[in-house]
């Protein structure tokens, strides 16, 4: 069984997408368990794999039985083990949480609803296992779908916005399947191991350099990489909270993981950072993302918004750190790709119980939370805390690693940059908590009105969010065990 794990992690959801299509349309009760099957056994799957390269280094699944490059071959090594285990545990903590709101909101879509969550789920799976440049593509394209249908049933407004992601989507995905197209032509070959095994007599040609780009703005659309972020906002504001709080965790994470493996494994870090001479002006990008997020974010009086600009800033991070060509920002960013996985999925989750609760995410719908829901705002305050970046929580120490490589590489921009969004974060959240815990202001001015009564959210939804908020701390105070038993691995020792 321990050797079939590659496949089982693609094919357990996968077959529990088709039997919970036909189960909702005998028992709607059947849906919920069967997706939580089909994800535990993925997330048992990614953590088998994970503790397997641990102890054995890099496994490759042949599937059936093909060698590749004829063959499509998993490869699962430290970096995508750890991506896989945050894809699948994310997906999992937010099903359990979702449940309540899910059969609030869809109560005659249920089996639709869970058919497309599992299916996006091994779609990205799918992506980040596959070691085949043509079959994530494929993969790609199965996520994006089946997110596009989550995101257009949300509000009035969500099938406008998710139209416009859509068209983006679209792009991004035809500028990657363009590269791919590239690569294949001067090398002969769509998996990536033996692409990079070929590509180095191949430095100086310039189909190899379109090939680098296209691809790049590909990945760069699908993140929502500024100025390529316009779908972003709306789409994820709009959605169900059950979709938002799934693909806002996970889309632009898996996305930047792509980003990395084509410049780690496919492409090579002598090639992007040696042969290339694009580092610099890309992480002037990201800077400007970082910027323009933490300022549009700021303009906001609507929580889930202010959080998707959050989300854009987020991404500017990981691109820089990604960028300086260093392993001190290579580190931050492959450590951010979890911890800002675990962070959005808590504050997103904060939004779904709000939302459940009291129907509103402006803030003028936030006064008095603390009182009425003092376990869900206590949640956001950890996830905030990350967010801003305050040991002992895991934001702290990516942002730590981000801000080493920057000043490694003498690039003081990107440093400025990180320490001004933290900066807008603290007042970002600071301002939510304000309205959260002292409005209505009368109550705190000795007026006669009386305090209003709990209110918190189900168990359901409230014993996944604590989780999330705790593992925010765990992961903080494990950092160097992640790193030094699994992010060094995933960098070649090339990196200095």
């Amino acid at each position: 069984m321990n050797q079939q794990l590659p496949a089982l992690l693609i094919i357990a959801p996968f077959l529990s997408a088709l039997i919970i299509s036909i189960a909702g349309w005998v028992n709607k009760r059947l849906c919920f368990p069967i997706a939580v099957v089909g994800l535990s056994i993925a997330a048992w799957s990614s953590v088998g794999l994970l503790l397997r390269v641990l102890d054995e280094g890099l496994v490759l699944y042949r599937l059936g039985g093909w060698d590749p490059p004829m063959g499509i071959a998993y490869y699962v090594d430290h970096l995508n083990g750890l991506v896989l285990t945050v894809v699948s545990v994310v997906a999992l903590l937010n099903l359990i949480a979702s449940k309540k709101t899910i059969e609030q909101d869809f109560p005659e879509k249920i089996g639709p609803f869970y058919t497309l969550y599992v299916l996006m789920v091994t779609g990205l799976l799918g992506i980040v296992v596959t070691g085949d440049a043509f079959n994530l593509y494929v993969l790609l394209e199965i996520a994006a779908l089946t997110g596009y249908g989550l995101l257009a049933m949300g509000e009035d407004r969500a099938p406008l916005a998710t139209l416009n992601y859509l068209y983006m989507g679209t792009i991004g995905a035809c500028f990657y399947l363009l590269g791919v197209g590239y690569l294949y032509v001067v090398t002969g070959s769509l998996n990536m191991v033996d692409i990079a095994r070929i590509l180095p007599a191949l430095y100086q040609s310039k189909a190899v350099l379109a090939a680098f780009m296209i691809c790049m703005i590909g990945v760069w659309l699908k993140m929502a990489f500024f100025p390529l972020h316009a779908w972003l906002p709306n789409a994820y504001t709009y959605a169900p909270s059950a979709a938002s709080s799934l693909i806002a965790p996970l889309v632009t994470k898996v996305m930047i993981y792509v980003m990395i493996r084509l410049i780690l494994t496919v492409f090579t870090p002598k090639y992007v950072f040696s042969t290339l001479t694009v580092s610099e002006p890309i992480v002037w990008l990201a800077v400007i993302a970082i910027v323009m997020g933490a300022i549009f974010a700021l303009s906001e009086r609507n929580l889930k918004k202010m959080l998707t600009y959050v989300i854009i800033a987020e991404v500017g991070y990981m691109v820089g750190g990604a960028w300086l060509g260093n392993r001190a920002g290579m580190t931050g960013a492959i450590l951010h790709i979890a911890n800002d996985a675990l962070m959005t999925l808590c504050v997103f989750l904060v939004v779904g119980n709000i939302v459940y609760k009291v129907k509103g995410y402006a803030f003028e719908d936030l006064k008095g939370l603390f009182r009425k829901m003092p376990f869900t705002m206590g949640a956001f305050v950890i996830g905030a805390l990350s967010i801003i970046g305050v040991p002992p929580t895991c934001g702290f120490f990516s942002k730590w690693y981000l801000i080493s490589g920057a000043i490694q590489a003498g690039h003081y921009g990107f440093m400025v940059a990180l320490l001004f969004s933290s900066l807008v974060n603290v007042v970002l959240f600071f301002r939510v908590i304000e309205i959260a815990y002292y409005e209505p202001f009368a109550e705190h001015h000795g007026h006669n009105s009386l305090p209003e009564q709990m209110a918190e959210a189900p168990l359901m939804m409230l014993v996944p969010l604590l989780i999330v908020a705790a593992g925010l701390v765990l992961v903080g105070m494990y950092t160097s065990d992640i790193v030094n038993h699994i992010i060094q691995f995933a960098i070649p020792k090339g990196l200095v």
